[in-house]
């Protein structure tokens, strides 16, 4: 279950934004819950996707509870909402460690909170699990020890779109990214893909956070005269930008790529989606029994809905620290964090496995395509999938050497 903090209720000595005090790990009683501190962004532009981490959250500890919980306690959920800025994540994160005096955190929807914390994390003697944050730097120059991405990177989004360009028509690009870490960081990486492979990167433009109005970036992509757009948008500003393009018929003049195909989109959008191209962190239409049993059991929970990438990306983060904190006995960071680097699990995704040396979880790249299907109107198809060491850049780094 989910348990929200009221503002008012946070202890008068929590830890500040900024502050470097340490706070002890203290265990309580082995009947007691095990709390995992939750700090979304729940409202403004990006609140959809921290809405999709809450609910894959909550469903886990529903599932994983009714089965008897983790060490033979339950699981709880601390959540609360953030809105996307670094500075109240910071601050919230500190106070659920002060409050709730829990070593665990995931949740935190942007790279830029996600940048924030990780600094504090050896004084908050605390472990954090990411299960969206797409930064490459997080797993690279940023890296800390008791960081863990569960996830797929923006590097490793970013790759598989390069590799099934390799084999597709076109010769020369354009970009259009959020005015943040993720934005620049995954535009950058798309830069560097297109120009080690010999193809015409023509420029780039960065939207902020919340835009409602992209005529202007339309007007610019248009008269960069690109074969193809690729495009690193999520929440509402992706589906700003998707129904503009529609109305400005921009897929006429050009292909569509996105570092991420998002099916909160396509049901809001629908024919404005029809033929995007990008890659998949998840996707319900990945083909296996433990990704299909996961469909159905989602579908049932949730009046039909499928399972969309963040709630399925939220539940494989909880599935490795449910793993680690198995193999540990513990929830104490001494003994969770070289449990977590041995984790491997067969997940709704494939074989991941966490690697040790900067503690990005392996795993494959799916491509998408959004098409019609009989009976269920528009989904993200699967076109192709690569595979995990192709995808996963060298330890520490963001670039690929190929």
């Amino acid at each position: 279950m989910a348990k929200d903090i009221s503002r008012r209720s946070v202890l008068a000595t929590t830890v500040a934004a900024g502050a470097a005090a340490t706070v002890p790990w203290r265990s309580g009683r082995a009947t007691e819950a095990i709390q995992i501190g939750m700090p979304c962004a729940l409202t403004g532009s990006l609140g959809p996707i921290g809405q999709q981490m809450k609910r894959g959250a909550e469903y886990f500890a529903k599932v994983q509870n009714a089965k008897g919980g983790l060490l033979g306690r339950p699981i709880e959920y601390i959540i609360e909402d953030t809105a996307g800025d670094p500075a109240t994540c910071v601050r919230k994160a500190g106070e659920m460690i002060e409050r709730y005096h829990m070593p665990l955190l995931m949740g935190m929807t942007l790279s830029s909170e996600a940048l924030a914390v990780v600094p504090k994390l050896a004084d908050w003697n605390a472990i954090f699990v990411a299960s969206d944050n797409g930064d490459g730097r997080l797993t690279a120059s940023a890296f800390v020890p008791n960081f863990f991405r569960a996830n797929t990177s923006g590097p490793m989004d970013t790759r598989t779109v390069a590799l099934w360009l390799r084999q597709a028509p076109y010769k020369s690009f354009y970009a259009l990214g959020m005015d943040y870490a993720w934005g620049h960081d995954t535009v950058n990486s798309f830069q560097n893909l297109v120009k080690q492979a010999n193809r015409t990167f023509l420029g780039s433009v960065f939207s902020p956070i919340g835009t409602k109005d992209f005529s202007s970036y339309i007007l610019k992509i248009r008269q960069s005269g690109a074969d193809a757009v690729f495009l690193v948008l999520a929440g509402d500003d992706n589906n700003a930008f998707l129904e503009q393009a529609h109305e400005y018929r921009l897929g006429d003049k050009m292909q569509l790529l996105t570092s991420t195909v998002e099916l909160a989109a396509i049901r809001t959008l629908h024919d404005a989606t029809l033929g995007l191209v990008g890659a998949a962190r998840y996707c319900s239409t990945i083909d296996n029994s433990a990704n299909k049993q996961f469909v159905a059991d989602w579908q049932k929970a949730h009046d039909g809905a499928l399972p969309d990438i963040y709630e399925g990306e939220q539940w494989q983060a909880c599935q490795i620290l449910a793993a680690g904190i198995e193999a540990a006995g513990s929830i104490e960071p001494e003994k969770l964090r070289p449990a977590l680097e041995q984790v491997a699990i067969d997940s709704i995704k494939g074989h991941v496995a966490m690697r040790a040396c900067d503690h990005q979880a392996v795993q494959r790249g799916f491509m998408v395509k959004v098409q019609k299907v009989a009976d269920d109107g528009l989904l993200p198809q699967i076109i192709d999938v690569f595979p995990a060491d192709k995808v996963t850049p060298p330890c520490r780094k963001e670039t690929y050497d190929d």
